[in-house]
């Protein structure tokens, strides 16, 4: 049978998503991970008794994670345990004012109307409009594979055709006034990489995503997830090999023949790229790659992010799971991400405390802390920065939850710019890909399947259908069906993506 072989480069979830899919239909799948673990930005740091996730900790859209299952005929719960959080999050704002999140809409809707009277209402028919985008995008547009701009061509999408170029913030703003909700509703597409004033209003199906579907925990952390597709990876055949960095993607007459990793020639009938789309095409010899330098310069990414992760010999108080604090001026933040990039003066941060309800993720009696503040991509990163904003965001925290933690600090690590080329080579450090703004949506994203080189197929967070987890599932199935409906192997069932 031709055209069986198919390596994969990295190991994140749209390559494991990949892996599966393809090992299903037939193909023999070999993963090649530089790191000495699976899991690409989804890894986990474990020391001195605490746990970590290393990257994406929320999780939305259950729904996703289900389907992708389901096409195994298994299903989330027989790989990890979800426990449904409540309160979802706390968001604390300036003058220790605060609102909590809680786990159903007829709560939300209270603690809206709470702090703005007739909020309820007017939250109602926005979180109704949203779930009408959801049912859209999740059952008709996202598991297209960007392949043509008539993929976002339906009869539900020509009627609301005004949301694609108006955008979430001038929507949320139509109706609220009040600062701390509009935050809240704002807050989801941060997700999407971009600008509520720059992200369309048709993605506020996210919010949905938030108050509809609710915020879930995996216990034991993220990284279960990622164990969990590599069991059924394994079970499907795939093959894993760690610390095994790709050098280069050889090409033969324009046909992709395999790589080079650590120094040995693989060969391969489709190299399946799951590493950073920019990094990828740098693995080509310059004819080869669809992309120029400047292409990449002009495209608006995702943030980077300065993270921490925090060990503390007590139990914190006035914290929940997941925390926001939007404590200071978010429109001057965003400006020192996307339109003057650098480091922001008072930066809004998230802190996440996974031992507030996965006691195993630190040690009786003690707490684990993840804090994250968003940075413009490509940004200086030295250790005297990273010292600075700790201190910046930590004086902070004490002052809004009213504790001393400084003196409780059994160690802090953190991770940046340059952590995330180095380990993940990422373009310019960014954390979650290219924003999803109007001109970087579907079809005009970097393309699944290479232009210039046969056989040589993209998958991950720059290309469809966008930033986030389970757009990155979505992913690794769209790019498995296009190498299918490519190279059939007749003997196993058809793909079905939409």
């Amino acid at each position: 049978m031709l055209h069986k072989k198919v390596v994969i480069i990295g190991s994140g979830f749209s390559s494991l998503s990949a892996s599966c899919y393809l090992a299903k239909l037939g193909y023999d799948v070999t993963i090649y991970e530089k790191n000495d673990t699976v899991g690409g930005r989804a890894r986990q740091l474990k020391k001195e008794g605490f746990t970590f996730d290393i990257g994406p900790s929320w999780y939305w859209m259950p729904d996703v994670f289900d389907k992708f299952f389901n096409d195994f005929n298994t299903s989330a719960s027989e790989f990890y345990t979800l426990d449904k959080l409540n309160p979802a999050y706390k968001v604390f704002f300036e003058n220790k004012e605060s609102i909590t999140i809680e786990d159903t809409l007829e709560k939300i809707y209270t603690a809206f109307e709470k702090e703005e009277k007739g909020s309820s209402d007017k939250l109602k028919k926005f979180i109704s409009a949203a779930k009408s985008n959801y049912d859209i995008a999740i059952k008709e547009l996202v598991y297209r594979p960007g392949v043509s701009p008539m993929e976002l061509v339906t009869k539900e999408t020509i009627k609301k055709i005004g949301q694609f170029f108006s955008t979430i913030s001038r929507e949320v703003r139509k109706e609220f006034k009040n600062k701390k909700l509009i935050q809240i509703l704002e807050f989801p597409v941060l997700f999407l990489g971009a600008k509520p004033s720059d992200t369309p209003a048709f993605y506020s199906f996210m919010n949905y995503a938030d108050f509809g579907l609710g915020t879930w925990h995996p216990k034991g952390g993220m990284y279960q997830v990622i164990l969990g597709m590599k069991k059924l990876a394994e079970s499907l055949g795939v093959q894993f090999f760690t610390n095994a960095p790709v050098e280069k993607i050889f090409v033969e007459n324009s046909i992709a023949k395999g790589v080079i990793v650590n120094n040995s020639e693989i060969k391969a009938d489709i190299v399946l790229c799951g590493a950073d789309y920019h990094h990828g095409e740098t693995l080509l010899d310059p004819e080869y790659r669809q992309y120029s330098e400047s292409y990449w310069e002009r495209k608006t990414f995702a943030p980077s992010s300065l993270l921490f992760y925090v060990g503390f010999d007590k139990k914190l108080k006035n914290i929940h799971h997941h925390n926001l604090f939007f404590d200071t001026d978010f429109d001057v933040h965003a400006k020192d991400i996307y339109d003057e990039p650098k480091w922001p003066d008072e930066p809004l941060f998230y802190a996440n405390f996974t031992s507030v309800t996965d006691p195993n993720s630190a040690p009786e009696g003690k707490e684990n802390g993840f804090f994250l503040i968003p940075l413009a991509p490509g940004i200086e990163d030295t250790p005297e920065l990273r010292e600075t904003y700790f201190y910046k965001i930590i004086t902070r925290f004490e002052n809004v939850t009213d504790q001393n933690v400084q003196n409780s600090i059994i160690f802090k690590e953190s991770f940046c710019v340059k952590d995330f080329i180095k380990e993940y080579n990422s373009y310019k450090g960014n954390a979650y890909g290219m924003a999803n703004t109007l001109l970087q949506t579907a079809f005009l994203r970097p393309k699944l399947k290479s232009k210039k080189v046969e056989h040589l197929f993209f998958t991950g967070q720059l290309t469809v259908p966008g930033p986030g987890v389970p757009p990155s599932l979505i992913s690794g199935k769209l790019v498995a069906g296009l190498i299918e409906s490519k190279f059939n192997l007749s003997s196993k069932p058809k793909l079905q993506t939409v």
